[in-house]
């Protein structure tokens, strides 16, 4: 189950409901009973330190070499 944001429209309302992640129930607003809008945000992932992306050097694993330097070392990358 999954929780997600909902707004009321009329009343200004946010509130939280769970649910499936393969539903869309119609969600009413628990203060005025006016039919809710999902809220959508930013997601909160932030990927920090290394090896997260495939431009960083990794270290160990390809024996020093890396597509960037095609196969030679990567001491001076």
């Amino acid at each position: 189950m999954a929780r997600y944001d909902y707004r009321c429209p009329r009343c200004e309302t946010v509130f939280e409901v769970e649910h499936p992640m393969s539903e869309h129930p119609l969600v009413t607003c628990p203060s005025c009973g006016a039919e809710a809008e999902r809220v959508f945000s930013a997601s909160g992932i932030s990927f920090q330190g290394s090896g997260f992306y495939n431009t960083d050097n990794r270290s160990g694993g390809s024996g020093g070499k890396c597509a960037h330097c095609s196969g030679g070392d990567c001491a001076n990358c």
